[in-house]
């Protein structure tokens, strides 16, 4: 039987996993970190993106973050996000319309909150959309 470590997934409306992993990939700021039982210790910020878990058992599971916290203990992960959903909750029509509204703000926006703010969404969106295109490739 794999190590298993365990695994916590809040937003700031509910927990989404709460349970027993054999691995974890995330998007960290500086690019995706791979988490296996017994991993270092390290705090990171996640940016827009998907959060990739293998169970115990080898069943997989997709969850969208829009950014937040990675904390990891040799046995303890949490990911502390201000929005997260379960990949097959995403809905693909209103994240290609945020992507258009977004880009569509960077054009007309120059104040530097304006920009920032219409990038964020931007980089939510397209997220979100990475994230759909991959479990439809997962489930073919």
């Amino acid at each position: 039987m794999a190590m298993t470590m365990h695994l916590d997934i809040v937003s700031a409306e509910r927990s989404l996993f709460s349970g027993l992993a054999e691995m974890v990939v995330a998007p960290a700021a500086l690019g995706e970190v791979g988490i296996y039982p017994q991993h270092t210790q390290m705090i990171t910020t996640l940016k827009p993106g998907e959060v990739r878990i293998k169970k115990q058992g080898g069943e997989e599971e997709s969850i969208y973050v829009s950014g937040g916290v990675l904390e990891v203990q040799p046995f303890v992960v949490t990911i502390l996000s201000d929005t997260a959903l379960r990949a097959q909750d995403l809905d693909e029509a209103a994240a290609l319309q945020a992507k258009q509204a977004a880009e569509q703000a960077l054009k007309d926006k120059t104040g530097d909150m304006e920009i920032a703010e219409a990038q964020a969404k931007f980089a939510q969106a397209v997220a979100q959309l990475q994230t759909i295109q991959r479990l439809r490739k997962k489930l073919k």
